[in-house]
């Protein structure tokens, strides 16, 4: 404790608390800070006693900074392989704990004990963490070592500056997340037309190289790395998650259960290194996972963006334009609110007439013209390369700052009398920043009710996730 300023006092409150909770480890090791910078900090770890209609102890450790008592410690819960970490008022997706007492710290009056009262107080009110069945916890243990290296500042920096300081100068690099033929896709596309100086591709699975990613690195396409660490994707301007659980799951609930498993495992890691960075949801299904992401984040909704209906807009307006020949029309005509079935399109303009009579033959003209090109459209699925292509073109906009209107999700709260947080495809201006503002979209009741609806499907559904 050599380099503690209050030595004394900081041994004398540990003693206390020892006698307090005897259960508790102490050692010595090298805490991450968020700017890189590290410090070799005292912590302990054990577990605190929660009563949550069955009693439960609950791991956490802290870590007291060398101004202790004088500064508050850090505070992480430390789950097991088979927990699960609910975020909450208290605790972010990377376990981190946040208390009144920690914000308002002041010594003599603030202490570890109380801490711990707090702690214990505020766990019972909000239980903070959760059992994951076996075999999820099987496909997330190499996830959360990545999770447990960040959040108990063990990290190793040193593969992150072997890319090169800043990335060797490169400007705008992205990630792919997820090396399957979605995520291949994704990397071939940016590629092609040439968006990014840089692009990662992580590739989560077991083993070593296989499939697509061995082709990748066989061909050596340009300025595409690949790699299984997460540090390498460190300071992406974009981070595109393409990752899909292939677990059992039995119902469409588990399905996206599992993916909310693995994403709890993936999100705080590249949040982690990539802090300022766009995240651009291409996971299934894509407005629950934005969501998904926003909250695991705790990024501004304006850089969690989901892929929506840009492809759907983009080919709606292509065929009204060059095969329908309706270029002023084309370029209002958006398709919106959930993927699948339940889209619906829209227009953000309307051109003024002189009277009802003639607004009326207007937009009835127009729905013809609009429904003429939905049929032309009919059958035409969304592969896995032409959602690598929508990908390529969110991604161009947003690094080169076009400040171009696409369909994405985005949070969708206060618009068309929306109040939950729901994402839905809605007409946005993306830039560096990501959503940069929301392009109004004509009052059509049938629209409005069209989206209140799948608003409310989707809310309903991310009610019954655990998070």
């Amino acid at each position: 404790l050599s380099q503690y300023k209050f030595r004394d006092l900081t041994i004398e409150e540990l003693k206390n608390f020892s006698k307090t909770y005897p259960n508790f480890t102490f050692s010595m090791n090298t805490y991450t800070f968020k700017d890189g910078s590290q410090k070799d900090l005292l912590n302990f770890s054990g577990t605190v006693p929660v009563k949550y209609g069955n009693s439960y102890n609950i791991p956490i450790r802290l870590w007291l900074l060398d101004s202790h008592p004088f500064a508050p410690p850090i505070c992480f819960l430390k789950p097991t392989a088979n927990m699960g970490i609910s975020v909450g008022k208290h605790v972010d997706a990377r376990g981190r704990i946040y208390l009144p007492s920690l914000q308002n710290w002041s010594h003599p009056k603030s202490t570890l004990i109380g801490l711990i009262k707090e702690m214990i107080a505020k766990f019972e009110e909000e239980l903070p963490l959760y059992s994951v069945s076996s075999s999820d916890a099987a496909r997330q243990s190499e996830l959360l070592s990545y999770i447990a290296k960040i959040t108990e500042g063990e990290t190793d920096l040193k593969s992150r500056t072997k890319t090169g300081d800043k990335n060797e100068g490169c400007i705008n690099k992205i990630t792919v997340v997820g090396a399957g033929d979605l995520g291949i896709a994704c990397v071939l596309a940016v590629a092609a037309k040439d968006v990014a100086d840089k692009v990662v591709l992580l590739d989560l699975s077991e083993g070593a190289a296989k499939g697509g990613t061995m082709d990748l690195e066989i061909f050596a396409v340009p300025n595409v790395e690949i790699s299984k660490d997460f540090s390498a994707s460190a300071d992406s301007k974009v981070v595109v998650l393409t990752v899909n659980s292939l677990g059992n799951a039995q119902t469409y609930l588990d399905v996206i259960q599992s993916n909310v498993d693995l994403f709890r495992g993936i999100i705080p890691a590249v949040s982690h290194y990539s802090q300022d960075a766009v995240l651009l949801v291409a996971s299934y299904p894509v407005e629950v996972m934005t969501f998904v992401s926003w909250k695991l984040s705790s990024f501004p909704k304006s850089r969690v963006i989901g892929v929506g209906a840009n492809l759907d807009s983009e080919r709606l307006q292509y065929v009204l334009r060059n095969l329908l020949k309706a270029e002023v029309l084309a370029k209002d005509a958006w398709v919106i609110g959930e993927q699948g079935e339940d889209k619906v399109s829209s227009w953000t303009s309307c051109n003024v007439v002189a009277n009802q009579t003639e607004a009326m033959a207007a937009c009835n003209s127009r729905e013809k013209v609009a429904n003429r090109a939905v049929e032309v459209l009919k059958g035409k699925g969304q592969r896995s390369w032409s959602v690598g292509l929508s990908v390529a073109d969110l991604t161009d906009s947003i690094l080169k700052n076009k400040r171009k209107v696409h369909s994405v999700s985005t949070l969708a709260k206060g618009c068309c009398n929306i109040n939950s947080e729901v994402f839905l495809s809605l007409p946005c201006i993306l830039g560096t920043s990501g959503v940069i503002e929301m392009v109004r979209l004509e009052e059509d009741p049938l629209v409005q009710e069209k989206l209140q609806s799948s608003a409310g499907s989707i809310h309903n559904l991310q009610q019954q996730l655990k998070l």
